[in-house]
C-alpha cells in the first residue's frame, strides 16, 4: 500500500511480484466468489454503459440477477469510443463536428491500448471472442524534436538511443579503466563490465564509441561494391537535453510495455460485444435523473423516449462518471457527496488526421510514437491497415490545461498548432493533412472528463467511494488504483459485484429456512 502510495500503481505491482503476492505471468481471470445463482430474485440496477457498467451488469447476469442498466447515449462503451465515418462528436456547448474519413478509417477517441498486463480485459476479450492485433506502441523509426535542440530538427529514436548508450558506456568504460569504481566492484567483475561495455555500447577496441549500425547508417548496405557505412555519433551534450529526453523513455512503464494489443476494427468492438451478451438489459437514451434510496434498496429516475419514469432495485451499481452524479439530485451519505462533489476531472483531447500515409512511404514509420518538446504532442501513428493508402494520424494527445494557451484556442487555432507539429516534425507534409476532429473529453457530453483528477474529502477520499453507501456501489476506473485504464473500471466492477454477492449471500443465511414470507 505504502509504495502504491508513493509510486502509483506500475510500482505496486512489480514490488508484489517481487514479494511473490501476485504472478509474474498472465492469468485467467479468476471467477468472482459466488455461488452460481446466488442473484436469483434480487434485482439490480446499473447506471452508465462504459466498461465499468457493462462488466457489473455482465457479470450480475452471469450470478442470476435481475439486471436493467441504464444508458444516457444510444451506445455503450463511454469512454471507449471509436470515431469513423459518420460519427458525431458532440459537446456540451452545442459545438457538433461530423467526421468524414474514408470508409474503413477510423480512431479510437478514447482508450486505444490493451496492455498485455492488464489480463482482465484480455480475458473479456477472448471470452466474448473479440479478434486482437498488435498495437505498435513504440517504433525506433519514430523522431523526437525540441526547438531548442539540434537547430530544432528531429532526431530518429534509434539514433538518440543507440548514442546516447554508447556515450554513456564510453564514460563508464574510463571510470573502470582510471580506478575510479575499485572500491565498489571486485576485478573480476571489473573485467566482465568492461567486456559487457565493449559489446553494449558497443565501443572500439581503445574503448571509445565511434557510432554504430545500431544507431542507423548513413549508407545502407546495397548490391554490388554498396557497403554500409556507420554515421557520425549525435553530440552527447544534445543528447542529455531533458526536454529531448521527456519522451523517449515513454515505453519502459510497466503497462506501457510490448506487447501492446487493440481490437480489429477499433476498440469499441469491446463495448459493443458486451452489450449483445446483455441484449435487452442494456436501456439506452435513458439518463438518469434522480438516485434515492429507500427501504428496500433503492429508486432511480430516469427519462426515456421524453417520458419520465422510474425504477426500484435491491441494489445500485454506480458506474458514471463523478462529473455527472454531482449534476444529478440524490441522497447520497454526506461524506459520499462530499467526494464527489469536491472531485475534479482531467481534460485530456486529441487531435485526428486523415492523411496520405506519408510516415510510412517517406519515413519508414510504422507504428508508434513521435514527441516533439512545444506544441500539441505526441505524434501517433496508427497500427492498423498497415500500407493502406490513407490513415488516421493523432497530433496532439494531452491535458488540455497543461497549455493554458491551447485552452484559450478557438476550434482552428487547435487545429493549426496541431498541424504545425506535424510540419516540425515532418517538414511539408502539414499540408496533406485532411478532415481533423477535436476530441476533447473535457467537452463531450455525459462525460465532462477524461479520468479523475482529484478526489474530494482529502486523503481519505478515494477510500470513501470504494465502499459502499447503503445499497449503492461504484464502479469505473475511478474506483480503482488504475486510473485511465479499461483495467481499472473492469477490476472495479467485479469487485463491487463481488460485494453484493456477498450482501446477498449473507441475508440469505440469516433467513430461517422455514420462514414464511408475507
Amino acid at each position: 500500500m505504502r509504495v502504491g502510495q508513493a509510486g502509483g500503481y506500475s510500482a505496486a505491482f512489480a514490488t508484489m511480484q517481487s514479494l511473490g503476492l501476485m504472478p509474474m505471468k498472465g492469468e485467467q481471470v479468476r471467477p468472482i466468489e459466488a455461488p452460481a445463482g446466488v442473484g436469483k430474485g434480487t434485482k439490480v440496477v446499473v447506471l452508465g454503459a462504459g466498461i465499468g457498467g457493462l462488466v457489473s451488469a455482465y457479470e450480475l447476469k452471469k450470478l442470476g440477477y435481475d439486471v436493467t442498466l441504464f444508458e444516457a447515449r444510444e451506445r455503450p462503451g463511454g469512454r471507449n469510443w471509436t470515431g469513423r465515418k459518420g460519427t458525431k462528436v458532440k459537446f456540451v456547448d452545442g459545438t457538433e463536428q461530423t467526421i468524414t474519413w474514408e470508409e474503413g478509417n477510423y480512431q479510437n477517441l478514447g482508450p486505444a491500448r490493451l496492455p498485455s498486463t492488464h489480463w482482465t480485459m484480455l480475458g473479456y476479450a477472448r471470452e466474448l471472442k473479440v479478434p486482437l492485433e498488435v498495437e505498435i506502441n513504440t517504433s525506433r523509426s519514430t523522431l523526437l524534436q525540441n526547438d531548442k535542440a539540434n537547430g530544432g530538427t528531429p532526431i530518429v529514436q534509434r539514433e538518440a538511443i543507440n548514442d546516447t548508450r554508447g556515450h554513456v558506456s564510453e564514460l563508464l568504460s574510463k571510470c573502470i579503466a582510471q580506478g575510479a569504481l575499485d572500491a565498489e566492484v571486485t576485478k573480476e567483475d571489473r573485467d566482465r563490465m568492461a567486456a559487457f561495455l565493449k559489446v553494449y555500447g558497443p565501443l572500439d577496441n581503445t574503448g571509445k564509441y565511434v557510432g554504430s549500425d545500431r544507431a542507423g547508417l548513413k549508407v545502407a548496405p546495397g548490391a554490388g561494391t554498396q557497403v554500409p557505412v556507420v554515421d557520425v555519433p549525435l553530440d552527447m551534450h544534445m543528447l542529455l537535453d531533458e526536454n529531448l529526453w521527456s519522451g523517449l523513455l515513454y515505453e519502459e512503464a510497466w503497462d506501457w510495455q510490448a506487447t501492446m494489443m487493440q481490437p480489429v476494427g477499433g476498440m469499441d468492438r469491446i463495448p459493443f460485444a458486451f452489450a449483445e451478451a446483455l441484449g435487452p438489459v442494456v436501456q439506452y437514451n435513458s439518463p438518469v435523473t434522480e438516485i434515492r434510496k429507500t427501504a428496500k434498496g433503492v429508486r432511480i429516475g430516469y427519462t426515456q423516449h421524453g417520458a419520465a419514469k422510474q425504477i426500484e432495485a435491491a441494489y445500485c451499481v454506480c458506474a458514471m462518471p463523478f462529473s455527472m452524479i454531482k449534476k444529478i439530485p440524490h441522497d447520497l451519505s454526506p461524506e459520499f457527496a462530499k467526494v464527489i462533489d469536491e472531485s475534479t476531472m482531467a481534460g485530456s483531447y486529441k487531435i485526428p488526421w486523415e492523411s496520405r500515409r506519408f510516415w510510412e512511404q517517406d519515413y519508414n514509420i510504422y507504428g508508434g510514437l513521435s514527441f516533439a518538446a512545444q506544441g500539441p504532442s505526441p505524434v501517433w501513428y496508427p497500427s492498423s491497415r498497415l500500407m493502406h493508402p490513407t490513415g488516421i494520424v493523432v497530433s496532439g494527445y494531452m491535458e488540455e490545461a497543461s497549455d493554458p494557451a491551447f485552452l484559450k484556442m478557438t476550434m482552428e487555432q487547435k487545429f493549426a498548432a496541431s498541424r504545425a507539429t506535424i510540419e516540425k516534425l515532418h517538414p511539408g507534409h502539414g499540408k496533406e493533412l485532411m478532415n481533423p476532429v477535436f476530441c476533447g473529453w473535457k467537452h463531450v457530453e455525459w462525460n465532462e472528463g477524461s479520468w479523475i483528477r482529484s478526489y474530494g474529502g482529502g486523503p481519505s477520499g478515494y477510500d470513501t467511494v470504494i465502499q459502499a453507501d447503503g445499497p449503492i456501489y461504484f464502479a469505473g476506473d475511478t474506483i480503482s488504483h488504475i486510473v485511465g485504464w479499461q483495467e481499472g473500471a473492469a477490476l472495479s466492477a467485479r469487485r463491487a459485484v463481488g460485494m453484493i454477492s456477498d450482501k446477498v449471500k449473507t441475508a440469505k443465511v440469516a433467513v430461517p429456512a422455514n420462514a414464511v414470507s408475507a
